[in-house]
């Protein structure tokens, strides 16, 4: 027990050795923010116009290069929010076309204002208003090519979730925290070492690993030997995620950061889709590490011992498996994987320390609608999560396209209570 206390101290103390990056400068206490994207990419220079509701000016910023603004407010109440149209880029138009929002701002509270961004129709003309060829199908391309982007990087997540379930019997809620604790190391090596992206990101897929396995030697492992139920462990779990997201708040801060590398690229276009290089070179990454996985879940000898211990533990510790070995290598694994979903997310998106929060929902989604405990069910549930949240915002706008994978979701396990892929089990 006490080396397990030894060793747990001296996991947290490299934690914040490693996340200690020097301080930015912190967000507002009261004030209006928003972010500026199209196409996945930040948009720069564009003009922001902040008044009161009565029309009295209160100040005028501009996007920077990740995409941000932010507008300090004296004193709480309702404002009134422009963004002129004029100082976005040629082929973007706000989606519905209003650039006015009227957000209210509470007493110690920063409101985040929303403008959807998208591309003009062909022509030149907005997407409403018809071209040579369709608006429709062409932004219907376009959202399930990000779509498929998206659901790439939630199966990442659901994988090393799946595979932690599968063998542990886990819902483990700090999954979400792997995933960003990825997205900062390599940040960390990134921007506060100076190495490239590239292998920075190596290194931090590498340490994602690393810690995957010390949280099951010495602390999830030390649970399963004293008998802790399932239920316990994931209160527990809980605990852990708040107690790793605060941790990240206070060595990282709540500001929005981004790589060195590959922020803001040129997009090129395929047929109706556009998106940035970097966007294709990392689904290729992502597809190469799910076949990977999946190639070894099915035809390597610890692929097959942990298929075995997800089936029944005790039977296969008779059948002379080592299941407390095979359950840290899927840690390890786990571990790992979650890591290099939240570089990925981190290319995608502005690095925060909730973004692990923010996708948790998507990948328990994803688990449960291919089938718990199932890998290739991870896949495929995540492939339609990802693809029903972009393009859903064909019909519903940008901010509840959650909603609709939700309802994907609600609609499958009513007919399909096992998921997708997942196997009819008897209870009691």
């Amino acid at each position: 027990m006490r080396r397990a206390v030894i060793a747990f101290t001296a996991f947290l103390g490299g934690l914040i050795f490693l996340l200690a990056v020097p301080a930015q400068a912190a967000a507002p206490d009261q004030g209006l923010r928003g972010t500026l994207k199209l196409q996945g990419q930040p948009v720069n220079g564009v003009k922001i116009v902040v008044t009161t509701e009565g029309g009295q000016p209160v100040k005028e910023v501009t996007s920077n290069a990740q995409g941000a603004w932010v507008v300090p407010i004296d004193k709480p109440g309702k404002y009134k929010v422009t963004l002129d149209v004029k100082t976005l880029p040629q082929n973007a138009m706000i989606r519905g076309g209003n650039a006015v929002r009227t957000p209210t701002v509470f007493s110690g509270n920063v409101s985040t204002v929303l403008f959807a961004l998208q591309l003009k129709g062909a022509a030149g003309q907005p997407a409403d208003e018809g071209g040579e060829s369709s608006p429709f199908l062409d932004q219907a391309a376009q959202l399930t090519f990000e779509g498929l982007n998206l659901g790439l990087i939630i199966a990442l997540a659901a994988l090393g979730l799946s595979l932690i379930y599968g063998t542990t019997g886990l819902t483990n809620f700090a999954h979400g925290e792997l995933v960003t604790l990825g997205a900062l190391l390599a940040y960390l090596f990134n921007v506060g070492f100076g190495l490239h992206l590239i292998p920075a990101a190596v290194i931090a897929v590498i340490a994602g690993g690393a810690l995957g396995y010390l949280q099951d030697r010495f602390f999830w492992g030390q649970l399963r030997r004293r008998g802790t139920g399932t239920i316990a462990m994931m209160i527990i779990s809980i605990g852990v995620a708040l107690f790793l997201r605060y941790v990240f708040l206070i060595l990282f801060g709540g500001q929005n950061e981004s790589f060195a590398q590959y922020t803001a690229q040129p997009g090129i276009e395929i047929g109706p889709i556009s998106a940035a290089p970097k966007n294709f070179v990392a689904m290729g990454i992502e597809l190469l590490v799910l076949i990977i996985v999946g190639f070894a879940l099915l035809r390597t000898r610890t692929g097959k011992a942990a298929r075995a211990v997800a089936d029944n533990p005790a039977l296969a510790a008779s059948s002379g498996i080592n299941v407390d070995r095979v359950i840290r290598i899927i840690w390890t694994t786990g571990g790992a994987i979650a890591a290099l979903a939240g570089i990925m997310l981190g290319l995608s998106q502005n690095l925060k320390y909730t973004m692990g929060q923010d996708i948790l929902l998507l990948i328990f989604a994803g688990v449960t609608l291919g089938g718990l405990g199932t890998a290739f069910g991870a896949l495929v549930g995540s492939l339609v999560v990802g693809l029903f949240i972009q393009v859903s915002t064909l019909w519903v706008p940008p901010e509840l396209k959650s909603v609709g994978a939700l309802a994907v979701l609600i609609i499958v396990l009513l007919f399909r209570p096992q998921g997708i892929l997942g196997r009819r089990e008897r209870i009691g």
